[in-house]
């Protein structure tokens, strides 16, 4: 139900993105969803990855500043009402979404959520029997 995160800090600067997918492109790192965030001076580069404990080990052994977090894997179909319908099963429980990001392939939809209450929010997609993923998963996307 919950895959790592990693949350990569980098400076607004030319060609800091292309540094890192570069790191972690010679270690045969695929990624599966990514997000960036960006402020004036700064970005934060989201991404899920096929191996998160590797591209984490060798962001840091380059001194990249990076968090590893579990976020949620929902499954949904890709039309707005099914975003919709999953996303106010949330609402409805009092579950604030901090920020998703997704990916499709064809009619499936994975959503990648931090919400405000992580365990509530699991109690919603076991209640509600709402599709996930889980690490392991990820490999075969």
């Amino acid at each position: 139900m919950t895959v790592n995160q990693i949350s990569i800090f980098l400076e607004n600067k030319y060609g800091k993105l292309s540094e890192i997918l570069t790191l972690l492109a010679k270690e045969h790192i695929r990624i599966v969803a990514a997000t960036v965030a960006d402020t004036s001076e700064y970005g934060i580069l989201r991404i899920i990855v096929s191996n998160p404990q590797k591209a984490y080990q060798i962001l840091k052994e380059h001194n990249v500043s990076a968090n590893l977090t579990d976020v949620l894997a929902i499954v949904t179909s890709s039309d707005a009402e099914s975003f919709a319908t999953t996303l106010s099963s949330f609402t409805k429980a009092g579950i604030s979404i901090e920020y998703m990001y997704c990916f499709s392939n064809h009619e499936k939809t994975v959503l990648f959520l931090r919400t405000n209450n992580r365990d509530n929010a699991r109690e919603v997609i076991r209640r509600q029997n709402i599709g996930y993923l889980c690490e392991n998963d990820l490999v075969d996307l």
